[in-house]
């Protein structure tokens, strides 16, 4: 049988980029692949490799595209990585605030609209039966209402919906996607299962999905191969791998660490308030557009909320608003931990007793520094680490990352970490300084099914503390851990 992709003995000739052991993959026309294993386990090594950004010793990557009449791997194979949904190639600029703040929209700024439609152009010509095509991915993703919104301005999962569009634009033989379903809420994600149905039945087109949750596997994908310790497993039929999966762990944190948790000392200068968060017939606008209208919401000191809603819905700029990160939010009827916003605090006094995890966090932390430097600036509450922490400090940083089974990486730079271990990294941030406000938006993006539970766990024994308040955001509700005991729904 045809042969798309075929390695051999595969070795990376830069040492960095190796595997354990030598590569040999093969993907068949028609096979669709889910490749699986835990974070930091070297799928994405692996997906580098197929796609030929890491030159191999003696043999490169054999291809064969057809029916594709274009010989080139790079117009043949689309790749989607973690970090493309966070934003794509103008990262370098991003600070954690800019979705935010109006005053970096100008004349140069693209639209949603503008980028694909560039994109568009590019990957084809222009005719009635592409044009239909492109009208049938807008109405499937439901990115009609996005084309005149600021590409800045969108979310998590509206950039995930954004950037499948535009690689579909170049009518791919290959498609490589990295979690394609985090961020994308239930409706959507049932979507998009529908559409790698549709597309593989109709074109060309072969996909190969990097997966974390296993749970995650849709019917189309054919088959799987698990990577773990940095060795790309032999390749299986889906049904073969789904009888030999490991059932989810129930509990994974250890009743030693618990503990340990629930007898971590408490601070004197905490805040003792009855209701640590009021909103008042709250509403954001940008130009024309609503994203709150008229919210009033009040958080009582010790409660567990979920926050849910379509994606746009606007449970990120909700969470900007008690972050500070928004600065509309100084123009409302906002009061937390008894104090009114804009009544004289600093963006600092309101971050010291907030610990907070996001998709804009992560998007924004392009600094290479080791993680343990990122932990310690939750410390600080600041994106890098512009004060030497203590070493009594550095201490609870390593503390920490142990309750999150990361203490080995203390000395590895964030960005070569995996995704998942970038995850894991930056909720140890949260946690470190014990706040009286948890916010996590999306925190299990990225995790294994083993450290999804462990992350639940840890979020469970911090609720147990006395004076510790959570609101959690995620798409899947299983995700929620047992303390969570009120609901909003952003419609």
């Amino acid at each position: 049988m045809q042969a798309t992709i075929r390695i051999a003995q595969g070795v990376a000739r830069m040492p960095k980029w190796r595997m354990a052991q030598p590569v040999n993959f093969e993907a068949l026309d028609g096979e669709h692949i889910a490749i699986v294993g835990p974070n930091g386990g070297g799928k994405s090594m692996l997906a580098a490799i197929l796609i030929g950004r890491h030159p191999l010793l003696m043999h490169d990557p054999e291809y064969d595209f057809r029916p594709s009449t274009r010989p080139l791997a790079a117009d043949n194979i689309r790749y989607i990585t973690f970090r493309d949904c966070y934003g794509g190639d103008n990262d370098n600029n991003y600070y954690l605030q800019q979705r935010w703040n109006q005053h970096d929209i100008d004349e140069t700024t693209p639209t949603a609209g503008a980028l694909l439609e560039e994109a568009f152009l590019l990957s084809g010509p222009d005719n009635k039966e592409r044009r239909t095509a492109q009208q049938h991915l807008y109405q499937l993703f439901g990115l009609a209402p996005l084309l005149d919104k600021y590409i800045i301005l969108l979310s998590s999962g509206e950039l995930r919906k954004f950037q499948l569009a535009k690689a579909l634009f170049s009518q791919p033989r290959i498609l490589i996607m990295d979690n394609p379903f985090i961020g994308l809420d239930a409706p959507t994600r049932a979507l998009l299962s529908q559409l790698f149905s549709q597309m593989v039945s109709e074109y060309a087109l072969q996909l190969i999905l990097l997966l974390s949750k296993t749970d995650d596997i849709p019917s189309v994908v054919t088959h799987v191969v698990e990577v773990r310790d940095i060795v790309a497993g032999e390749k299986m039929t889906r049904e073969e791998y789904l009888s030999l999966r490991a059932m989810r762990p129930g509990h994974v944190l250890s009743h030693e660490q618990e503990e340990a948790i629930a007898n971590l000392p408490y601070s004197a200068q905490e805040y003792h308030t009855e209701e640590v968060l009021n909103f008042h017939n709250v509403s954001i606008r940008y130009g024309e557009r609503t994203i709150l209208k008229g919210l009033n919401w009040t958080v009582r000191n010790g409660e567990r909320w979920a926050l849910s809603g379509r994606n746009g819905s606007g449970k990120s700029t909700l969470l900007s608003l008690v972050c500070a990160d928004n600065p509309q939010g100084y123009a409302c009827d906002i009061t937390l931990f008894d104090r009114q916003r804009g009544s004289g605090e600093t963006i600092w006094d309101i971050k010291r007793h907030i610990g907070y995890v996001s998709p804009e966090m992560h998007r924004a932390y392009n600094k290479d520094l080791p993680a343990v430097r990122i932990v310690a600036s939750g410390l600080k509450d600041s994106v890098g680490l512009y004060v030497r922490p203590t070493e009594e400090e550095y201490d609870t940083c390593r503390w920490w990352m142990d309750i999150f089974g990361i203490r080995h990486l203390a000395d590895r730079t964030f960005l070569t970490l995996s995704s998942g271990e970038q995850r894991l990294v930056l909720l140890a941030r949260a946690f470190v300084k014990d706040p009286e406000l948890l916010i996590l938006d999306e925190p299990l993006h990225g995790l294994d099914d083993r450290n999804r539970q462990l992350v639940k766990d840890i979020i469970e024994a911090f609720c147990r503390r006395r004076n510790k308040t959570l609101i959690m955001v995620t798409h899947y509700e299983e995700e929620l851990p047992p303390c969570i005991d009120r609901h909003l729904h952003l419609n």
